[in-house]
């Protein structure tokens, strides 16, 4: 397999077209339970949604490459991106964050009792941080552990940028963050990318959501010293004073 026609990156993963497909190629050899893992939670999703109108790319092969690095091999998707037709014609912007809306809001009606939980993720992301105390860390924890417990499905990156929409039908990519857990933690991370990627429409996509859902909008804020606290274990630099700051209220308006 020669891998010549990239297609995206990120920090630990490059993504190639080949023969029709897209190969996910995990950049460190070492990262084989990585790579095993975020295959079998992506099989356990597609079985879920094989009821649902939404569509996600499949996942056709695992294998290892002749460099020792591990791959993922599954359906390429062609189309533009929520986000990138948003940013085309804003005229429609609204249009395109009921749509979004509906989107989430069909994901969580689906139960992934097989899927880890999403709380757990979070503790574990919250213990290993070292830039807040441990008396911080405490009363995160503690909030945390009072949340309701659901085992809805968690997309946990859901942003524009992970939705296309084509002859075919809607598409939402990435699901490497799925995980079963409780819809308004991945709403609340969803306003968290909004913020940090698409500030101009954040409060507008936390507000139609919540209108649809029937969702309590303080309920929802309550998640966001949370989201805001397990985002810090990336280390991004440009995101850290928006983050600390939202670690730090207690209470929302």
């Amino acid at each position: 397999m020669e891998l010549k026609n990239l297609i995206a990156h990120g920090d630990e993963v490059e993504v190639y077209e080949y023969e029709g497909k897209a190969v996910k190629v995990f950049l460190n050899p070492e990262k084989k339970e990585k790579c095993l893992y975020e295959a079998l939670t992506q099989a356990r999703v597609e079985t879920t949604l094989v009821n649902s109108w939404l569509k996600m790319p499949k996942v056709q092969e695992v294998s290892v490459l002749p460099d020792g690095r591990w791959a993922i091999t599954m359906d390429l998707i062609k189309g533009k991106t929520m986000y990138e037709l948003m940013k085309e014609d804003p005229s429609k912007v609204d249009l395109y964050i009921d749509k979004m809306v509906e989107i989430q809001m069909e994901l969580h009606s689906q139960y992934m009792p097989l899927l880890s939980k999403l709380k757990d993720k979070m503790a574990r992301q919250i213990k290993s941080l070292g830039v807040i105390d441990e008396i911080k860390k405490y009363e995160l924890l503690t909030r945390l552990d009072s949340m309701p417990k659901h085992i809805k499905l968690c997309h946990g990156n859901f942003s524009p940028k992970n939705i296309i929409i084509n002859d075919e039908g809607t598409y939402v990519l990435d699901w490497v963050a799925a995980r079963q857990g409780n819809a308004s933690a991945d709403v609340a991370r969803t306003y968290l990318l909004l913020c940090l990627e698409y500030p101009e429409i954040a409060e507008k996509y936390m507000d139609k959501f919540c209108m649809a859902s029937g969702t309590s909008k303080r309920y929802v804020q309550a998640w966001l010293p949370i989201v805001a606290a397990a985002q810090l274990i990336k280390n991004k630099p440009e995101e850290k004073d928006l983050l600390m700051k939202w670690i730090d209220v207690v209470e929302y308006d």
